[in-house]
């Protein structure tokens, strides 16, 4: 039973973000069978990036900012946004700019669930350790995902020349916010907590300000509000 309890507290998290944010969708919600397929490519990915993870720890003399930018952050975030270039951004359900930040909220909370309950099967974490990853790598891996999709939503529906370098951005920044992240993690000792809380608090704030920037740029809002008349 304390088993079962310690999977469930590591699964919980993920499922509980990922409904969040697929409720958050105001004006055409995809279709809850491509959000599923997303999640389970978050979790498939775990293991290509363990493998990378592994051979780059083997071949380099690592340090803080080797593991913390390049070796952690840098392999998860950009087989992320490989997978959802590849498989998300040319594809007809992506029709809004919001869809952007879902489907990275998908594979990053699908990513983030595996991770946790590894780490809870061979760690065998008590249930409070579990709820402190519940706001702390689940809830950041959705933060950077906010920030990747809203970036990759933004290059999706943007005109011109700007598109290549805006996603590059969809890349970089939320690189560096993971990079950030756990160089904090890794750096300071038994005083994280005095820069994670202010670091997370920041990122929920700008990411809850992209969530409504991109459903505001949707283009079913004004459909919406046509029907609303013709009613």
């Amino acid at each position: 039973m304390l088993v079962l309890s310690v999977i469930t507290s590591a699964v919980a998290p993920g499922l509980a973000l990922l409904t969040y944010f697929y409720l958050k969708d105001k004006y055409d919600q995809e279709p809850l069978h491509m959000v599923i397929k997303v999640f389970l490519l978050g979790l498939l990915i775990v293991f290509p990036v363990m493998i990378i993870q592994r051979g780059l720890m083997l071949g380099l003399n690592g340090g803080p900012y080797v593991n913390s930018f390049l070796i952690s952050a840098g392999v998860e975030e950009c087989l992320k946004w490989f997978v959802l270039y590849h498989m998300i951004y040319n594809h007809t359900e992506f029709d809004e700019p919001y869809d952007g930040i879902l489907y990275a909220v998908a594979i990053s909370l699908g990513f983030a669930t595996i991770e946790n309950v590894m780490y809870a099967w061979y760690s065998q974490a008590s249930i409070g350790a579990m709820f402190l990853r519940a706001l702390l790598p689940v809830s950041g891996h959705a933060m950077f995902g906010i920030i990747m999709g809203y970036h990759m939503g933004r290059a999706k529906f943007s005109q011109g020349i700007r598109t290549r370098s805006i996603l590059l951005i969809s890349l970089l920044l939320p690189w560096l916010w993971h990079g950030i992240y756990d160089f904090i993690l890794t750096t300071t000792a038994n005083y994280w907590i005095w820069f994670i809380i202010p670091l997370m608090a920041v990122l929920w704030y700008g990411g809850m300000g992209k969530v409504t920037r991109a459903n505001n740029r949707s283009p079913f809002r004004f459909l919406n509000r046509e029907e609303e008349v013709n009613l």
